[in-house]
């Protein structure tokens, strides 16, 4: 690498300025440890130690006239989440949110008696400047009536980034592996990604995938003991203590990030036990936590792939009784791919979507896809429900330059809704490598809404 041939030549310079004194210099006497270690990217080494240095900056920029929530639709089955919302054109200019999130992570390794020492070190940050600049929102004045012609005032744009500490943990070890510091949790909560195009409403509302109930708090992480140990043949398991640094709670599984109790404090700690598979077109999981105050959850999922099928199945649990599950199939034949999914929840809630996508030439693909979601409230007649349906291309138009564009329409039977809203997008991608790739897109709606988005990010690795 460019990065050894810099600290090769620096240290033979150095070596003939010194006259007899580059011994001096052993921080660079060895630059091979980081293959004897089977490390690669951008590395430094010592005579016995490997440091591998990883990064990512992204920038999002975003302006239009819309209210908080996604750009189409205007429902939402959980109020408290405000997910599914019509970006109403209100006059003014909304948002105008740059936000610059960051991290650089370094992980020094050495050999041992029992395998790969290494420390871990993650320094992030996420600086979100000038959140609500040219916020159009009334000022509201004496009595609560809104000022006449007035706007909330512009907050400071903040020009430096606090940076905090996103890992700090050692670890040993090769087969089994002991970890100890502040890292993430080993609670897998993967395998829950419907396979069709938009996928499915609930999944999006809890970042894609299946969850437990937000009652039930289940912060993993933080200050934690673990030990992971593969066991062969593709098969591994995991247990651990983790949240030691928390505080008492006000109830099981009670959560002070929880926001149906502000108030609550974080279990003082949790077990955490994992079981997975990886092998052969499969991957799987179960994963468990229970916290010192009687809550505990459950995370279980599965893929499969058996060309031309792909099958993904989860579900979510946790102390209060409740579930959420989610299952979606996909087959490819030739050049079209049809997929189909279906979740619910314990809450009298279910979803379905379903969708075809055909690679009609080369770098041209066409999504067809629509879903649907059902929620029914006691004493309710009728059940609320939205919809929504899209056509989408993506053009590759050079090997960097990609084009994009969306039409759609939703709707929803939920109290107050302004009826079918149309809307549509177009963008551009561009990725000319190196670790860089921006975009820009600008979606409308026939409400009179609009957002510009621009992105731009370059990873180290």
């Amino acid at each position: 690498m460019k990065i050894r041939t810099l600290l090769l030549g620096s240290a033979a310079l150095a070596g003939l300025s010194t006259a007899g004194y580059a011994a001096d210099l052993g921080v660079v006497t060895s630059l091979d440890v980081c293959d004897e270690l089977g490390l690669s990217g951008l590395t430094i080494s010592s005579d016995d130690n490997c440091l591998v240095i990883t990064g990512n900056v992204a920038f999002e920029y975003d302006l239009g006239s819309y209210d908080p929530g996604t750009v189409y639709a205007n429902y939402t089955f959980n109020p408290a989440q405000n997910k599914y919302t019509v970006l109403n054109n209100n006059g003014f200019i909304d948002s105008n949110k740059g936000d610059v999130d960051t991290w650089l992570k370094f992980v020094g390794t050495a050999d041992s008696d029992f395998g790969p020492a290494s420390a871990t070190i993650k320094l992030i940050s996420n600086n979100i400047r000038g959140s609500g600049n040219w916020d159009g929102s009334p000022v509201v004045g004496t009595g609560g009536n809104p000022v006449v012609g007035g706007v909330l005032p512009l907050p400071k744009n903040y020009a430096d980034h606090t940076v905090a500490i996103g890992e700090a943990w050692v670890g040993i070890g090769d087969t089994t592996m002991i970890m100890a510091g502040f890292k993430s949790s080993i609670f897998n909560k993967g395998d829950d990604v419907p396979l069709n195009y938009l996928g499915l409403f609930n999944s999006s509302s809890v970042n894609t995938g299946v969850q437990w109930s937000t009652a039930a708090g289940g912060r993993t992480g933080g200050d934690v003991i673990q030990v992971v140990s593969n066991l062969g043949n593709g098969l591994s398991i995991g247990g651990g203590l983790e949240r030691l640094a928390g505080s008492k709670s006000n109830g099981p599984g009670t959560d002070i990030n929880n926001p149906a109790n502000p108030g609550g404090a974080s279990a003082a700690l949790s077990g955490v036990g994992v079981l997975q598979y990886a092998g052969e077109g499969i991957t799987a999981h179960v994963s468990g936590a229970v916290d010192t105050l009687g809550g505990w959850r459950m995370h279980a999922g599965f893929t499969g792939a058996w060309d031309p099928l792909k099958v993904v199945a989860a579900v979510a649990a946790d102390q209060s009784g409740f579930w959420n599950a989610l299952g979606s199939a996909s087959a490819t034949f030739d050049m079209f791919t049809l997929a189909v999914s279906g979740e619910a929840t314990s809450n009298n809630e279910w979803g379905v979507g379903a969708s075809a996508t055909a690679v009609v030439t080369d770098g041209v693909t066409v999504n067809l896809g629509g879903r649907y979601f059902r929620h029914t409230v006691a004493g309710t007649t009728p059940a609320f429900a939205v919809w929504q349906v899209e056509a989408a291309v993506a053009a590759a138009v050079t090997d960097t330059i990609t084009l994009t564009g969306a039409v759609g329409a939703t709707a929803s039977s939920y109290p107050g809704n302004v009826g079918t809203v149309f809307y549509g997008t177009g963008g551009v991608a561009w990725a000319p490598g190196g670790g860089f790739t921006s975009s820009s897109s600008l979606t409308v709606n026939s409400v009179g809404a609009y957002k510009w988005v621009f992105k731009a990010a370059k990873s180290i690795k």
